[in-house]
């Protein structure tokens, strides 16, 4: 596995090392001594699977409050997804803003989405489908969210979102000042 830093602390897009012969090839998905190495969270608790029938489908934006915050490792298996994560770490020197990344099945990279972000999946494709490992148990009464469309965060999707749950239609705004975002606080 090759680690590349994006924009984010702590946020990665990951390279594939792909081992291969005339029957195909062998990669791993998680290397908990290579997620350490580079300083990730390494712990895996869960393993989830995600399937978005329609192109432009939008799941998201979502987090955890503490203790329940997740670092997540995030692959497409089917199609391809934008993949994107916005640091609400209040002390962190990118609190507020994105990146995202293209994943496919065909270009097999990763994203590893730090504990303290936001996390959002958008379909490019019909029947787009995602792997993705996290480091705490999903936790209901622990889950927040943000608007995919909130014009202080200016998120700009790679394709305009038509898919969108009423859950997520009805998270609030980005508020710096909230308690749920100060409750972040010292997770760099």
């Amino acid at each position: 596995m090759r680690f590349f830093p994006t924009p984010l602390p702590g946020c990665f897009t990951v390279e594939l090392d792909r081992r291969g012969d005339d029957r195909g090839f062998f990669a791993r998905f998680f290397c908990e001594r290579e997620a350490a190495a580079a300083g990730i969270e390494a712990r895996i608790v869960q393993i989830n699977n995600s399937l978005s029938g329609a192109r432009g489908t939008l799941r998201g934006l979502h987090w955890q409050l503490p203790p329940q915050v997740e670092t997540k490792f995030v692959r497409c298996i089917r199609g391809a997804v934008c993949d994107m994560a916005v640091d609400l770490r209040p002390d962190s020197p990118t609190f507020g803003q994105h990146h995202w990344a293209e994943l496919s099945a065909d270009n097999r990279r990763m994203m590893v989405v730090p504990r303290g972000c936001a996390h959002g999946v958008l379909s490019l494709s019909d029947d787009a489908e995602i792997l993705y490992a996290v480091s705490a148990f999903y936790t209901p009464e622990a889950e927040r969210g943000i608007r995919f469309d909130d014009p202080r965060l200016a998120i700009r999707w790679p394709i305009a979102p038509c898919e969108v749950s009423e859950k997520d239609r009805r998270w609030p705004d980005f508020d710096p000042e909230s308690a749920d975002v100060q409750a972040l606080r010292g997770l760099l």
